[in-house]
């Protein structure tokens, strides 16, 4: 289960990780990438300018990034900001753990020939410098994290950007894209894809709109299994997709504690059943790592008992949607609520 939230838990061990990393293997040679090459959606027809004027600008966390001109080879260590640097149509030179994007994120697609440094957690600094980038962008939650650290003794500018933000995730999905679009110098590129964002809101809203199921309430959830323990994850109050459901016009009847990042809960089955009649949604991603949840929960008699489990108001959101992703995701998470709902 690609889970988020578990880089919190591996920050403490990531120095070692990166420190072993890029000393005991001999470096790749770097993909033969263009880094022009109209990648994203929309971007074949894309029209916009790009900056070639030298960059300095605050990041995430106050750090100041100076840059001779707009980064044109960057090397990406998170998903989100993968598919933002595509939707930008730039194609990076480097990024962690190509395989899980391409499954867990079909947004937009990540072309073939683009270095694979890793997994996200634990990249290889052999294969990130071999690439030979003029920024590195990570995702962060404190400025002493250890990524940060750790690429900065390379002499290589790092972006850092903040993983989430359950204050306001649509904001901050929308802040980290601004962010990566100013390093690049694509600033109209990124109006143009914040406008059809926009558009598809406003769309998404007026189909939802008298629809039957117009201020319904619904819990979304993902989870793994292990050891056939079955653990949901709701994505509550503060979540992007929680958030980009009631904006539609529907209801997150996720009432749990969540986290401050995110906005995601912890439960189990039973824990599910406090729901009420609130409809289940779910991601149709098939994980590699895990029993179908869905299909380890239907074991428990307690699952039955759930009001949207027993009267069939279960609905999979399309497999590939990344639930934690920028613009071009939040546009698929929308077309899969107005599918459910209106259908």
């Amino acid at each position: 289960m690609n889970k988020p939230l578990a880089a919190l838990a591996t920050l403490g061990a990531l120095t070692l990780a990166l420190t072993a990393c890029g000393t005991t293997s001999a470096a790749p040679a770097p993909a033969e990438t263009s880094t022009s090459a109209a990648t994203g959606v929309g971007c074949a027809d894309d029209k916009t300018s790009t900056s070639t004027d030298a960059v300095e600008l605050t990041d995430a966390f106050g750090r100041t990034v100076t840059l001779d001109e707009p980064a044109q080879k960057v090397a990406v260590l998170e998903w989100q900001q993968i598919e933002d640097v595509l939707s930008l149509c730039l194609t990076p030179v480097a990024v962690a753990d190509a395989e899980g994007y391409s499954t867990w994120d079909t947004a937009e697609e990540l072309p073939e020939g683009v270095a694979d440094v890793g997994t996200r957690q634990e990249p290889n600094l052999d294969a990130l410098f071999a690439a030979e980038p003029d920024l590195v962008i990570v995702e962060a939650y404190t400025r002493d994290d250890a990524i940060i650290g750790q690429l900065e003794k390379y002499g290589v500018p790092v972006l850092a950007t903040l993983g989430a933000d359950a204050k306001d995730p649509i904001a901050q999905m929308l802040s980290t894209f601004d962010l990566i679009a100013e390093a690049t110098g694509r600033t109209e590129r990124a109006d143009v894809v914040k406008g059809e964002f926009e558009q598809k809101l406003a769309d998404g809203k007026e189909a939802v709109a008298g629809a039957d199921l117009e201020g319904a309430p619904f819990v979304f959830f993902d989870g793994w299994v292990d050891g056939g323990n079955v653990s949901l994850r709701p994505f509550g109050q503060g979540s992007l997709i929680g958030e980009l459901g009631e904006e539609l016009g529907l209801t997150n009847a996720w009432t749990g504690e969540v986290d401050a990042a995110y906005g995601l809960g912890q439960t189990d089955i039973e824990g599910m059943t406090t729901i009420g009649d609130a409809m289940l949604l779910h991601t149709g991603t098939a994980d590699p790592d895990s029993e179908s949840v869905v299909d380890a929960a239907a074991k428990n008699p307690a699952w039955a008992s759930i009001p949207a489990v027993a009267e069939d108001r279960i609905h999979a959101f399309p497999a590939g949607i990344w639930t934690f992703g920028g613009p071009r995701s939040a546009e698929q998470i929308i077309d899969a609520y107005v599918d459910v709902i209106t259908k």
